[in-house]
């Protein structure tokens, strides 16, 4: 149930739940110079790079490949056999 709420409900709730958090103090008398003294396109930028780098070292440290060969599942004699890596002949 975890597992669900973190890799489902949670990416598809956070989003809005911030927007709408946003929305809710935007128009409210919380802030006190407004939104507009915000630097968006810093901002932006800042978030871009950030998701520019997570890329980067999630590609790096769990991009490698498995030494062997992919076979994939198939049907046989009646069963179907799971896909699995098959050690490279030297």
């Amino acid at each position: 149930m975890l597992r669900v709420l973190l890799t489902i409900a949670l990416p598809l709730l956070l989003p809005s739940v911030l927007y709408f958090s946003w929305i809710w103090v935007s128009r409210s008398d919380r802030l006190a110079g407004g939104w507009a003294s915000v630097p968006w396109v810093w901002l932006a930028l800042a978030g871009a790079l950030a998701a520019g780098f997570l890329l980067f070292v999630v590609t790096v440290r769990y991009g490698t490949s498995q030494p062997g060969t992919y076979v994939p599942a198939h049907w046989e004699n009646g069963r179907v056999i799971p896909g699995q890596f098959e050690p490279r002949a030297r």
